[in-house]
């Protein structure tokens, strides 16, 4: 049934995004621990073990799609209490920002070291396939999180950049209808992401690796 399925392919996806899921909700936890909340050290989640941090839906979704190709999956949302911010609206924002921001580092130093390996060798090898594909799934994972949809980060970063009635509103509507919106997208249209992603994911990987363009 899978004959077709590359299995060096499979393993790279899989190591891949574990690793940028993993830094990712760490990047959360951590923030939020030195803003003052100490809930996610207490959930275990200042951890760099992966089993603290995959979602079982998010990892089978990460399964699947790797399979076909191209990988893609979500973790374990990192619990907060705002009450513990000195500014609950502004410090939830930076909290959301920093899973993104991990992952816009990790292609960074993946790209540096691309690069520095692709001087050396232009011959495509197994270790700068991972390093590309690190690349590519962390930008687009940095990307997708930063649309302002429920249960993503960016929806956390848009409540504390709009007006305080506006972000009541659209914070109600999100809880409200937020999941449903990102689970018919994800599972209905994932074409359309790739449209919109694409561009950008494109234009940083043109900006980290121009041996590439």
């Amino acid at each position: 049934m899978f004959s077709h399925i590359n299995l060096t392919s499979f393993v790279i996806f899989i190591a891949v995004l574990i690793i940028a899921i993993t830094l990712h909700e760490f990047a959360h936890a951590i923030v939020a621990d030195m803003l003052g909340d100490p809930t996610p050290r207490m959930q275990r989640r200042l951890s760099l073990n992966p089993m603290n941090h995959l979602d079982p839906l998010g990892t089978i979704m990460m399964v699947v799609t790797s399979l076909t190709g191209f990988g893609f999956g979500w973790g374990k949302p990192v619990m907060t209490n705002p009450y513990n911010f000195k500014n609950p609206k502004r410090d939830q924002s930076i909290v959301a920002l920093a899973g993104p921001v991990s992952n816009l580092i990790q292609a960074t130093i993946f790209a540096m070291i691309f690069r520095s390996i692709f001087q050396v060798n232009a011959n495509v090898s197994l270790l700068e396939t991972f390093l590309f594909v690190g690349i590519q799934i962390n930008l687009f994972l940095a990307f997708f999180n930063l649309i302002p949809i429920s249960p993503l980060d960016g929806h956390w970063i848009m409540i504390a950049l709009l007006p305080r009635k506006s972000s009541m509103v659209y914070e109600r509507w999100m809880n409200s209808w937020g999941p449903l919106v990102f689970l018919l997208i994800v599972f209905l249209a994932p074409g359309l992401l790739s449209q919109v992603l694409g561009p950008p994911v494109n234009f940083c990987i043109h900006l980290l690796v121009p041996q590439l363009g």
